[in-house]
């Protein structure tokens, strides 16, 4: 077994600043960026947008982003998943020694940050987005606080696309419009499945140590093979829905070019197969966000290039 020196090498992990960047796990935050950008620039393209509204909408965003992997990060180690030898994307209490009442208080005060952004954002459209929020970062606290952990069973996956996906997408939308249609519900999907797809490839590196801390993802219900078969299933599903649109002219067609995209959905299978310690798994999980980020600016850039046009 490896030491706390050997993991900290190996996951190359510094001290300083970069303790605190950890703590964000900056590579999942594409998962907050893309859906704004993407209902945003869907918004472009049918008229007119208020930077200032995107603004505040992606840097609240983030934050709710961010303070949902700080409670992640508090709660597996109350819990008493994290340990010295975990390789997860986190480690500022278990390896860095960061007190976990600092992690907390940190993400509460990310909250109330984005409770005032999300004020203003209803003052300039309406106060259903209110409430709205609230849900929105009620589910965030509960993906892994409180009594039922929704991280701790197979529905994970749903709730993190959905509101990260479908939600953020959705009220992106609204804000610069004042409705919602039901094109932009159905481009939202594949972006959904896209961000649900970063938590499967965490549960997927994750399923050993999870499944003796009696977690019940749908990576351990199904089996490792078969969840990144489901992976690759969902990434094709996400591709075809995009074609899809492009021919009934619910995107443009120069949205094809987030096909480009799927190399590195490729990879993100490649590097899954025959793989099963966590370590291994890392480029696959990188990649993973990789594909995300890939799909969700070229679709944004082809919203707002074909406003143009």
């Amino acid at each position: 077994m490896q030491d706390k020196t050997n993991i900290k090498e190996v996951l190359n992990e510094k001290e300083g600043f970069q303790i605190w960047w950890r703590l964000l796990r900056p590579h999942t935050l594409t998962a907050s960026f893309v859906p704004v950008f993407v209902g945003t620039m869907f918004a472009f393209n049918d008229g007119t947008i208020e930077i200032r509204l995107f603004l505040a909408m992606l840097l609240a965003s983030i934050l709710i982003q961010a303070a949902t992997n700080m409670f992640n990060e508090y709660y597996d180690f109350i819990r008493g998943l994290d340990n010295e030898q975990s390789v997860g994307i986190g480690g500022t209490i278990v390896r860095d020694g960061i007190a976990p009442k600092t992690i907390l208080n940190l993400a509460f005060t990310f909250f109330g940050i984005a409770i005032l952004l999300g004020v203003y954002i209803c003052m300039e459209s309406s106060w259903w987005i209110a409430v709205i929020g609230l849900i929105s970062m009620l589910f965030g606290y509960l993906y892994t606080g409180g009594p039922f952990p929704i991280a701790y069973t197979p529905l994970g996956e749903l709730f993190s696309g959905f509101f990260m996906g479908t939600v953020i997408i959705g009220i992106s939308y609204y804000i610069q419009t004042l409705s919602v249609t039901v094109d932009v519900i159905l481009i939202s999907i594949p972006v959904a499945i896209f961000i649900a797809s970063i938590m499967l490839a965490n549960n997927i590196r994750d399923l050993d140590g999870d499944k003796q801390n009696g977690r019940k993802t749908i990576a351990i219900l199904i089996g490792r093979k078969q969840a990144v078969k489901l992976m690759g299933f969902l990434f094709t599903a996400s591709y075809v829905l995009t074609v899809l649109y492009i021919i009934l002219g619910i995107l443009p067609i120069l949205s094809i070019v987030v096909i480009l995209s799927s190399i590195k959905a490729r990879n993100v299978i490649k590097n899954f197969e025959g793989k099963t310690k966590p370590i291994e798994m890392l480029p696959a999980m990188i990649a993973t966000g990789k594909t995300n980020t890939l799909y969700g600016i070229l679709l944004g850039l082809s919203l707002l290039i074909s406003h143009f046009i």
